[in-house]
């Protein structure tokens, strides 16, 4: 099972995130392993594991084996990692396939639609121990290019269901999503480091199931990867599965292929049309 050659570890890991092809291509690459898809679905079933927990559903392989199949799903961004303390711990991330299945459901006869649906459906697993929401994408932009989108109400009335963002983009500053002069999302600035990093709280204040969970905290990574950017979301910081953590899962990964769809063709996606899902 540890066999797993150089080309193929090579070619995942340095594939390029310029073409969409190319990245739909990763992801059903990395899919078609069986070992790749069976650490999947441990994940689906425990999200946020060690590499010792999931070099143990793979007792006949090694765990330097192991990590070369993080690695190749790590690439196609179906993985994505963080360390918490001295350990690191891997999570699904469902952006690629949301990507997936936009540019795709209507392609196909329905009994296709619906297999992809619910391929997406169990990598958007909820997680168990861990009240942790991470996800990623690759887009084509630069670093200032990410934070304008992030921060610029003029663009982001363009990818998150037409609402303004307001804040001066200082530590302690208020931040507001408004629709029309409604405030939908309420929080704070509690990091600025711009192009690179910001964190705030986030709090709905308009949904009725929403409005009376306490803060959240919702943090923006961005890295530079040549000539694209990796971008990183956390949502944590939540009490318990609350509604909120329950209802922001399937939205975040939404919005985030809207941005991506905004920044690299000029439109947002019509579908980025509800806060919650």
């Amino acid at each position: 099972m540890d066999h797993l050659s150089a080309a193929d570890l090579r070619t995942a890991v340095t594939a390029s995130a310029e073409d969409p092809d190319t990245e739909e291509a990763d992801v059903f690459r990395a899919l078609a392993d069986p070992s790749r898809r069976l650490l999947l679905d441990s994940l689906f079933d425990a999200d946020g594991q060690t590499l010792g927990e999931l070099s143990a559903q793979l007792p006949g392989m090694t765990r330097f084996g192991v990590m070369k199949h993080l690695k190749i799903l790590d690439a196609a961004g179906l993985v994505t990692s963080r360390k918490v303390g001295r350990e690191r711990l891997h999570y699904l991330n469902p952006v690629p396939i949301r990507l997936i299945h936009d540019r795709w459901i209507g392609k196909y006869a329905e009994v296709w639609a619906a297999g992809l649906a619910d391929l997406k459906a169990r990598l958007e697993g909820t997680a168990t121990d861990r009240p942790h929401h991470v996800f990623q994408v690759y887009i084509r932009a630069t670093p200032e290019q990410l934070w304008q989108a992030i921060t610029d109400p003029e663009l982001t009335s363009r990818y998150f269901r037409q609402s303004r963002v307001e804040s001066g983009w200082r530590r302690g500053d208020r931040l507001r999503y408004l629709i029309a002069d409604e405030v939908v999302v309420a929080g704070e600035i509690l990091e600025a480091d711009p192009p690179r990093r910001l964190v705030t709280t986030w709090a709905f204040t308009r949904d009725p199931r929403l409005r009376n969970d306490p803060p959240s905290r919702v943090t923006w990574e961005i890295e530079r990867q040549g000539e694209t950017c990796k971008l990183t979301l956390v949502h944590d910081d939540f009490p318990s599965e609350n509604a909120t953590f329950k209802s922001v899962k399937s939205g975040w990964s939404l919005y985030l292929s809207s941005m991506k769809s905004l920044l690299e063709t000029g439109e947002g996606l019509a579908v980025a049309q509800n806060w919650v899902s």
